[in-house]
C-alpha cells in the first residue's frame, strides 16, 4: 500500500472512530489495531494524524469494553516506536493511565493500561514523569489487591519506574516492600513471587529500600524458604536479597547460618542451579565462612556445656 493511500485509510479510520455508530467506531480502531502492529512507518503517521491521540485517549473512556481494549491496543503499538515514547507519555495521558488502573472493572483494560505505562517508561526521560503524576503510588495499591489476575503486568511497569531513585523512594515510602514481602511469602504463583522478588532487588538498590528490607521480620528465614521453591528465577531473586542482606547485616549472616536447612540448600543450589544460582550460593557461602559462626552454637548451648 502506498504512502499516500495508507496516509488517506488512516484519516478516514481517526474520523470514522469520531462516529456515534459503534459499528463504525469498532471497524475504525480494528483497522488502526491491524496496520500499526506490524508497520513502525504507519504508527509514526497515525500519530501525526491531528487529533488521533486525543480521540484514542477518550475512547479508552468507552463504555463499550471492545472499544476500550482496541484504542489502548492502538496505543501500545504506537509506544513500541522509541521515537514516540516521549510524546506519548503527556500528563493527560499519564493521569488517563492511572485512572485505568484504579477504577476498572476489565482486567484486560488494566493489563493493557499497565503494559503501556511500562513501554512508555522504558524511556529513561519519562521515569520521573510517572513518578510526578502518582504512578508509583497507584502500582503500589494495585498489585496490593488479592488474587490480581493482572499482577504480573502491574509489577512489571513497577519494576521499569522504581529504576530511577525517586521513584524507587516513593515506592518504599508507598509500602511496596510490605506488599511485596506479602504477595512472595503468600502467592501460588511462581512468576509473580519471582517478579515480586526482582522489584524487591531493585528497590534494594538505594538506601530506603535496604532500610525497609532489614527491619522487615522474619526476612532472612522468607528468603531462605524461597530457595526450597520450584522457580529457579525465584531462588536466583532470593540468593541476591540474601546477599545484599549479608552485606548490610552481621545479624542477617547469624540469622540464616542458624537455619540448619541453609547449608544444605547452598549445597543443593551450588550443583544443581543455573549458572547465577551457583554463584550466588558459592558468594553465600564464602559469606557465612568469612563470618565465622558456627550455626550450632548459640546462647543456651554454650550456658548448657557449662
Amino acid at each position: 500500500m502506498s504512502a499516500p493511500r495508507v496516509r488517506e485509510t488512516i484519516n478516514n479510520c481517526v474520523s470514522r472512530s469520531q462516529s456515534d455508530s459503534y459499528e463504525d467506531q469498532q471497524k475504525a480502531l480494528q483497522t488502526l489495531a491491524s496496520i500499526t502492529r506490524v508497520s513502525p512507518q504507519y504508527r509514526s503517521l497515525l500519530a501525526q494524524t491531528d487529533g488521533a491521540i486525543s480521540t484514542l485517549l477518550g475512547l479508552s473512556k468507552s463504555s463499550s469494553p471492545i472499544i476500550r481494549t482496541l484504542s489502548l491496543s492502538i496505543l501500545l503499538n504506537l509506544s513500541l516506536n522509541p521515537d514516540l515514547k516521549q510524546s506519548l507519555a503527556s500528563m493527560e495521558t499519564i493521569y488517563r493511565l492511572n485512572w485505568i488502573i484504579q477504577s476498572s472493572s476489565s482486567q484486560e483494560t488494566v493489563k493493557l493500561a499497565s503494559s503501556l505505562i511500562c513501554s512508555l517508561a522504558m524511556l529513561d526521560k519519562n521515569k520521573a514523569r510517572f513518578g510526578v503524576a502518582g504512578t508509583v503510588q497507584v502500582l503500589v495499591k494495585a498489585v496490593s489487591a488479592p488474587s490480581n489476575p493482572a499482577g504480573h503486568h502491574l509489577l512489571s511497569s513497577l519494576a521499569e519506574l522504581v529504576q530511577f531513585h525517586g521513584n524507587s523512594t516513593l515506592a518504599v515510602r508507598a509500602g511496596a516492600v510490605s506488599e511485596l514481602i506479602h504477595l512472595i511469602g503468600s502467592t501460588e504463583a511462581e512468576d509473580l513471587a519471582g517478579t515480586s522478588l526482582a522489584v524487591l532487588n531493585l528497590l534494594a538498590r538505594f538506601d530506603e529500600g535496604m532500610i525497609a528490607l532489614t527491619k522487615t521480620d522474619k526476612i532472612v528465614s522468607l528468603m531462605v524458604d524461597v530457595l526450597k521453591g520450584r522457580s529457579m528465577f525465584s531462588k536466583e531473586g532470593a540468593a541476591d536479597i540474601l546477599l545484599c542482606l549479608f552485606e548490610e547485616s552481621e545479624g542477617c549472616v547469624r540469622d540464616a547460618s542458624r537455619l540448619p536447612e541453609f547449608s544444605t540448600l547452598l549445597a543443593d543450589l551450588s550443583i544443581r542451579g543455573s549458572t547465577k544460582a551457583r554463584e550466588r550460593a558459592s558468594q553465600l557461602m564464602k559469606k557465612i565462612m568469612d563470618a565465622n559462626l558456627d550455626p550450632y552454637i548459640d546462647a543456651s548451648s554454650m550456658i548448657y556445656q557449662w
